[in-house]
């Protein structure tokens, strides 16, 4: 295996150019003012940021790593067919070590699963590499700790992949609700209602696909027998590399929700309630879930669903107007989010007073409008790489961490409950009207599509007491042992926190 001291030796001379003006650092790095970025998974996201990366002047795409090689020929391949005016190449790693190694690399951006998120951005700041690392950051509460601590240790660019967070129509939303003009938050509701079939099940392990190095591809989580038909993608419903669709496309929206009610820590419990109901498979998390985290200001609730309105339907259910998406609760009102880049706000009647972003103005009515700046996530992480400061930064690692935090919460507290009858549920979330509402029509959306709870219940999960300070479970042994994986050798997290 690759010893990887060689490009820790990188450190010394990455903490002395730090404190040179963004211009003399780049001249110094001979990338005549381009920063030279590399991309780090090859798949479908990873292909969107780099298209991003490679349409900012700022910035010049010099590597692709993947562990799969056909996903990597084809990646350099469309590469230079996009480039094939300019006759520009790209190198190509399959190892993220060798490619760590590389002095002609300023940045990364990382596109990885899950599990390979926080590791990949460690060593990527130790080796004198600002970092780009798609959501969610951490697979574990643990890692997103450390994944801060680096970023604060080695003085990197680390932005975080909740690209919301960039959009200039919600950033105009967030900053009009700072003078409440609706009153004060009664809720906060998040959704992800996306349709998510069943993976398939297989009867025996599956080999990997040819050439694709499987101890890499594992890196710091355990090489576990492949019980699914497709390793990439649907590696997002097995517990040991991925977050199900809370991690996946909720951490989104959960951000949305907690960046906008203004909270910058984790909530004080949790308890959540769900399933992986509709089907048999391979997959592991839930694909239907209601998670609620009582924030002392106002409550944050959020649910998660798979399957459509109903068994013969395509269609999926929608909240209030958010089919994925944010409802903020007010005593005068409601804001509803329902994208990446627009948000509506409304009186208490329904009546949309004004709207930011990308949203839609009703036919007939004059209705203020604040569209914000426009700017991508890629080019404000870039823009902060070149003038050196964090300040500037729509999603920095600590804002990353949090979000995810909140899907882990929801993950611990599933994953330590038990099966309970639609009356034991009903009677837990009797005192909480939102809550007693949310799950009335849960169930009603699971008998749609012909899954009776009583004959297959649902979990209740554990309601866990949290410390937001300490980031633990107080005298709670067995949830605290969910908070970190126990990494496999020559592929584990550091820690950092003293």
């Amino acid at each position: 295996m690759h010893n990887r001291r060689s490009f820790l030796r990188n450190l010394s001379l990455s903490a002395a150019t730090l404190s040179l003006p963004a211009k003399s650092l780049l001249r110094a790095q001979g990338v005549n003012s381009q920063i030279r970025v590399a991309g780090i998974g090859v798949g479908g996201r990873g292909g969107g940021l780099f298209k991003e990366a490679l349409s900012d002047a700022n910035a010049r795409l010099v590597a692709l790593c993947d562990v799969d090689p056909k996903r990597l020929a084809a990646g350099k391949s469309s590469f230079e067919k996009a480039q094939a005016e300019t006759g520009q190449t790209i190198s190509t790693y399959t190892d993220i070590r060798r490619l760590l190694e590389s002095k002609e690399i300023d940045a990364i951006m990382i596109a990885t699963p899950n599990h390979w998120h926080t590791l990949a951005a460690i060593w990527g700041m130790q080796a004198g590499k600002d970092v780009y690392v798609e959501k969610p950051v951490s697979h574990t509460l643990w890692e997103g700790r450390q994944l801060v601590a680096a970023s604060n240790r080695y003085g990197k660019i680390v932005q975080c992949g909740q690209q919301s967070r960039s959009s200039g129509g919600l950033k105009a939303a967030a900053q009009w609700l700072q003078a409440s003009p609706l009153g004060s938050l009664r809720y906060a509701y998040g959704t992800c209602y996306k349709r998510r079939p069943s993976i398939g099940k297989v009867p025996s392990p599956q080999g990997p696909p040819e050439g694709l190095d499987m101890d890499l591809w594992c890196g710091p989580a355990a090489h576990l027998p492949v019980y699914r038909e497709k390793l990439h993608y649907d590696w997002h419903w097995i517990w040991e590399y991925g977050n199900g669709d809370f991690g996946n496309q909720g951490v989104h929206q959960a951000d949305i929700a907690r960046w906008f009610m203004g909270e910058n820590h984790l909530p004080h419990s949790v308890l959540s309630v769900g399933g992986r109901l509709g089907y048999v498979d391979d997959g592991e998390t839930p694909n239907t879930q209601l998670v609620a985290y009582p924030y002392e200001r106002a409550p944050l609730y959020f649910e998660v669903r798979g399957l459509p309105q109903s068994a013969n339907s395509k269609e999926m259910d929608a909240r209030r107007g958010a089919q994925i998406g944010v409802i903020l609760q007010y005593q005068n009102g409601h804001v509803l989010i329902p994208n990446y880049t627009s948000a509506t706000a409304f009186d208490s009647e329904g009546n949309p007073v004004h709207v930011f972003g990308t949203a839609q103005i009703p036919a007939g009515r004059t209705i203020p409008r604040t569209e914000g700046e426009k700017e991508t996530h890629v080019s404000n992480w870039l823009k902060a790489v070149a003038s050196r400061n964090r300040s500037g930064l729509s999603c920095p690692a600590e804002e990353g961490h949090l979000s995810a935090g909140l899907c882990h919460l929801a993950g611990i507290s599933h994953r330590m409950g038990r099966t309970e009858s639609p009356d034991a549920l009903k009677a837990r979330f009797k005192q909480d009207s939102v809550a007693a509402d949310a799950l009335g029509q849960m169930l009603e959306h699971l008998r749609l599509n012909a899954v009776d709870p009583a004959k297959t219940p649902l979990t209740l999960g554990a309601h866990l007491a949290f410390n937001p300070q300490t980031l633990t479970f107080p005298e709670n042994p067995t949830a605290n042992a969910l908070l970190h994986r126990r990494d496999r050798k020559g592929f584990e997290i550091p820690n950092l926190i003293a």
